[in-house]
């Protein structure tokens, strides 16, 4: 199966809240509810409002196999609030996310090299990243894993939600 990669807009916001909302699900089947909770990002006004601001603020990028949206990620010129900026240009990685019945298929990691790509070629050499960090940091293994390099650890929000930043120099 071949992965192809197009430009996201407005009108995906529903297929990247399915590919969110299978995320959770998937988490949840593994009493893994650290990381996103178990409620659905589409049932969460918060968080739709925020993947909409992305979409529309941002560069999002749909995977696609046999023109099916499989993953989606979208880029900013920056992180979000929670994660000090930097004194250079970026690009930053939001909303990585995979429909889970494609687990295995490299969706995420083919998102992840378009992102490095799609920074490279504005000019940019550094790429960033933040994800959850907490139980066994299989996330931070899984960005270390496609180029990242783990930089500063942090916690937001009212739980303590454990986080870190990763960085991969193009």
């Amino acid at each position: 199966m071949t992965i192809s990669i197009r430009d996201g807009g407005p009108e995906d916001v529903p297929a990247i809240l399915g590919m969110l909302d299978s995320a959770v699900a998937w988490l949840v089947a593994q009493g893994r509810t650290g990381q996103w909770g178990s409620t659905p990002w589409s049932e969460n006004p918060k968080a739709v409002a925020m993947v909409q601001r992305y979409v529309e603020e941002g560069s999002p990028f749909l995977a696609e196999i046999d023109g099916v949206p499989v993953g989606t990620l979208t880029l900013t010129e920056a992180p979000g609030s929670y994660v000090e900026a930097v004194d250079e240009p970026e690009r930053y990685v939001h909303l990585l996310a995979s429909d889970r019945r494609f687990k295995g298929y490299g969706v995420g990691s083919a998102l992840l090299a378009h992102a490095a790509e799609a920074t490279r070629a504005a000019g940019i050499s550094l790429l960033r990243v933040d994800c959850y960090a907490g139980d066994d940091r299989k996330l931070v293994a899984y960005y270390e894993a496609n180029g990242f390099t783990a930089t500063e650890a942090f916690v937001v929000g009212p739980d303590d939600w454990p986080g870190q930043v990763l960085a991969r120099r193009l």
